[in-house]
């Protein structure tokens, strides 16, 4: 049986956090699914069509990564997909915190799910998604935070 596991977010845009973290979760499983969570009531600065694209680009090199988009609950796409294994990654306490709440729901929501915490390297650890669209909407230097071939111009 394959181990596969499920990398949840909203990748708007997709960070070299977010690519350390699966290139390194890469060793662990068989597959990683990129799933791009579409929430309605959530907006985005970046189109979901856009995101994958730049998701592909990112990982174009790894052929353990497949890319999805998906609504509802992640435990639920996790079920659909055959993934007993979810990825988040960590780049503090805070973050910790919030993931542990969320996993222990998800356990409590099927039993058979595991969720996965990888650090990120600690050069990293103040990348965000969210300050990166920060500085993508006030023109500062962004590029050094996104994957090569990721141009949100």
């Amino acid at each position: 049986m394959s181990k596969i596991a499920v990398f949840p977010g909203t990748f708007d845009p997709v960070t070299i956090g977010h690519v350390d973290i699966v290139n390194r979760a890469s060793e662990l499983f068989d597959e990683i699914i990129i799933a791009i969570g579409v929430n309605t009531k959530k907006t985005t600065l970046f189109d979901l069509q856009v995101r994958k694209q730049w998701i592909q680009t990112a990982f174009a090199n790894n052929p353990k990564v497949r890319i999805e988009s998906y609504e509802g609950l992640t435990v639920d796409f996790c079920k659909k997909m055959g993934a007993k294994f979810l990825l988040r990654g960590l780049r503090n306490g805070t973050d910790f915190d919030y993931e542990s709440h969320i996993a222990q729901l998800n356990k409590a929501l099927w039993n058979d799910i595991e969720t996965v915490f990888i650090m990120c390297d600690p050069a990293m650890s103040y990348v965000s998604s969210t300050l990166i669209r920060d500085l993508i909407i006030h023109k500062a230097d962004y590029a050094r935070y996104l994957p090569e071939g990721v141009t949100p111009v």
